[in-house]
């Protein structure tokens, strides 16, 4: 397993992450994703997006407001119980998420953190105030009036659940159905922390699947393997790495009747990458009751009708990219060197190929090279050139940013139009016709 510096290192090196306003000294929670890790980012929505909703017939897209009617969020339970334990260092006056000093439970308290001789990360004494419970959402004031307060989204699935009545209104699709949603969240974290882990700004790809409750344990399992299918062979994380904590009561969101976390072997720990929870008609019932909308499916061809019940798989896109790179980061060496591949998937990779003259004082190998790029380019679209350095140079920066295939036109190639194409994870050559690429 990598360590977290090495992939902090590397992208921040190679273009993946930056710090968010860096140049002003940053800003805690935040992060910008520069040209690779944009691209990659796109690659991982995509494959989402293409596996759970346009390979399907049973899922429908939509595309929510960010700032929402505050009553959703009054309706939903955020306003109430969106909360997260604090306790601050009375020492330096340092606030920490209470529960994350250790291995506590979220009703964790100043006593339990104190007999387990919890010290303050960063002055190093024990001095806790009482814990105080923190909610977690953004405020912001709509329209000229300051006493106008909605909040920023810090979920993407109640744009979901306001939504449900205008899709079934509109297409009235068949029981079980799906309707899928991804984009920015944003959550004020107390301690932001690991990176792209845990941050106050970021993207998710949530599912809610609405069916009836009498098939609710089979539409749960069903689900959960989907789950495992998409992490582990469309992702690329290693089954190993994968691992299902069924959350406990105590523990689990007050939405939610049954609530299972898949986290991975992240380089800080076994953390959750995923969450899949069975919400019951908790969501809609709340709508129903306090919009006096009707939110009940009448079943097609019968008199039967009932509020659906829902069950939710949701992802952040930065936990999983995350792990993407974590479970591609490899050092190995050749010839003595040392060598940091990035063995990305190859439909995730920023680029499928780095097209490079062998000689770029050679205007014959530039111009036959420039040719075989934009072929490539129409054909594929994300391939990149590079005529830096020497040749080495060029296929150890390759490596790092994770491209499979370099193609380095050389003087052969104007004599029989082959090429020579290289892979990244076996460095292996072999001469390839133009025509086959």
């Amino acid at each position: 397993m990598a360590r977290m510096e090495d992939i902090v290192s590397l992208c921040k090196r190679r273009g993946f992450i930056w710090q968010g306003s860096d140049v002003y000294g940053g800003m805690a929670g935040t992060w910008d994703f520069g040209p690779l890790g944009t691209t990659l980012k796109k690659k991982v929505t995509d494959a989402w997006w293409k596996y759970w909703v346009e390979d399907r017939e049973d899922m429908f897209g939509v595309d929510a407001a960010i700032i929402m009617n505050p009553n959703v969020w009054r309706a939903s339970g955020h306003t109430e119980t969106f909360n997260d334990p604090l306790i601050e260092c009375k020492e330096c006056h340092n606030r920490f998420r209470a529960d994350k000093l250790g291995d506590f439970p979220a009703s964790v308290t100043r006593e339990q953190i104190e007999a387990a001789g919890v010290k303050c990360p960063k002055c190093g004494k024990m001095n806790w105030s009482e814990i105080r419970q923190f909610n977690g959402m953004f405020q912001t004031a709509v329209g000229v009036d300051e006493g106008n307060i909605a909040y920023l989204r810090p979920e993407t699935a109640q744009g979901i659940f306001t939504n449900y009545k205008n899709v079934v209104d509109t297409i009235y699709p068949d029981l079980p159905f799906g309707i899928a949603q991804h984009g920015k969240a944003f959550r004020n974290e107390i301690s932001p922390r690991d990176f792209i882990f845990r941050s106050r700004e970021f993207s998710q790809m949530e599912i809610e699947y609405f069916i009836d409750p009498e098939n609710w344990e089979a539409e749960f399992d069903k689900i959960m393997g989907e789950c495992h299918d998409f992490l582990e062979n469309k992702m690329g994380l290693k089954p190993e790495n994968v691992h299902e904590l069924d959350v406990p009561a105590e523990d689990r969101a007050h939405y939610s009747k049954r609530t299972i976390d898949i986290e991975f072997d992240y380089p800080i720990g076994c953390e959750e990458l995923m969450g899949i929870a069975y919400r019951t008609d908790f969501d809609l019932g709340n709508i129903q009751r306090e919009s006096g909308k009707n939110m009940e499916y009448i079943v097609k061809g019968s008199d039967r009708r009932f509020v659906p019940h829902v069950i939710e798989p949701s992802i952040g896109v930065e936990r999983l990219v995350m792990a993407i790179l974590c479970t591609a980061y490899r050092e190995d060496e050749i010839n003595g060197d040392k060598r940091v591949v990035l063995a990305l998937p190859e439909d995730l990779a920023p680029y499928r190929f780095c097209v490079s003259p062998l000689l770029k004082n050679k205007p014959e190998l530039v111009g036959k090279a420039r040719e075989v790029y934009a072929a490539l380019r129409a054909k594929y679209g994300n391939v990149t050139w590079d005529d830096s350095g020497n040749i080495g140079k060029r296929y150890r920066k390759q490596d790092e940013i994770g491209t499979p295939k370099c193609v380095v036109i050389d003087f052969d190639t104007l004599e029989d139009g082959t090429v020579t194409v290289r892979d990244r994870d076996t460095t292996e050559q072999v001469r390839v016709k133009i025509e086959e690429l």
